[in-house]
């Protein structure tokens, strides 16, 4: 049976990652790729990089085709451009990446470790209100809210 760590595993050796330090030397050289974060509205609300895109991995697919509800233009309009995807630890990403190489997208990548790692490099992110957030405070905001009964049951 598979699992969600194999499902990303399996993702990965399709998929090219690229480091933070990597996404923030591309930004600071002027490189401007689609910054796709796939993470939940209310994930991106707390805090995301600055030009960032939110679309949730659920509507994912519709949103990189036209004629959709969901259809966001840049996406739909940028298969040949250079897109990131980004998450909270890059498990997501490299799904969303794999699936959007399977679309035909010839030029995404996952952001290994996604916005955790963002933080630990230090790097400027956005509130949900606008403003800046220190690494500390955005490392506050992405702590595990995991429940007892989320855990796997012990045998």
């Amino acid at each position: 049976m598979r699992n969600y760590d194999s499902l990303v595993a399996d993702a990965l050796t399709r998929v090219n990652e690229i480091m933070p330090w990597d996404l923030s030397r591309m930004l600071g050289e002027g490189a401007q790729p689609i910054l796709l974060d796939v993470r939940e509205p209310a994930e991106f609300a707390l805090l995301h990089l600055r030009h960032s895109i939110n679309v949730p991995r659920g509507v994912l697919e519709q949103s990189c085709e036209w004629d959709y509800d969901e259809t966001v233009p840049a996406l739909a309009a940028g298969r040949e451009q250079e897109v990131v995807v980004i998450c909270r630890t890059g498990k997501r990403s490299a799904l969303a990446a794999d699936v959007m190489l399977l679309m035909g997208f010839s030029n995404v990548v996952s952001l290994k470790t996604g916005v955790r790692g963002w933080i630990d490099y230090e790097q400027a992110l956005v509130a949900g209100d606008g403003g800046g957030l220190d690494a500390d405070a955005a490392d506050a905001l992405l702590v595990s809210q995991l429940q007892p009964e989320q855990r796997k049951p012990r045998r």
